[in-house]
């Protein structure tokens, strides 16, 4: 047996973080369009994503939501239905995380498209039907299809 193979890494702590956020629609034209948000990974490339953060002290779900997407697309949205919810793993600053994000569909009432977040590099409104080829994650593609039947259904 190898020396490698008898030596063991140490445990990261874990830590549990819950996010809300979602997407937010401007239905004010022919079709829907989304807000989306662009950041840059460690390499230095721009990944589309919904707009979300972390759920403040005394917040619901839903209030979060509404505050990290307008503070991360400058766009002001009111909840019209609930997308689900994706957890994650990922380690950072030696720590493994497992976070949990619950997203939620808004309806643009008010704001303007800012990218004055400087967590978020670029903001960016999409056609609906364009958005699931931008979003860089599997799983937040799968919420975009959600927002589709929900807005049929509702129509």
């Amino acid at each position: 047996m190898s020396r490698a193979s008898n030596t063991r890494r140490p445990r990261l702590p874990r830590v549990d973080e819950t996010s809300a956020g979602g997407l937010v629609l401007d239905m004010s034209g022919p079709e829907p369009l989304g807000a989306l948000i662009g950041r840059l990974n460690r390499r230095g490339r721009l990944l589309w994503s919904l707009p979300k953060g972390h759920v403040e002290t005394g917040e619901t779900f839903e209030q979060a939501a509404i505050r990290e997407v307008a503070e991360e697309t400058g766009i002001h949205g009111d909840i019209i239905g609930t997308l689900g919810t994706i957890d994650f793993w990922f380690v950072v600053e030696g720590r493994r995380v497992h976070k949990t994000v619950h997203h939620f569909l808004l309806r643009a009432a008010g704001g303007e498209l800012s990218d004055e977040d400087v967590e978020v590099a670029e903001v960016a409104w999409v056609p609906l039907p364009k958005i699931t080829e931008r979003l860089a994650y599997s799983d937040e593609r799968a919420l975009v299809d959600v927002a589709s039947h929900l807005l049929r259904d509702s129509a």
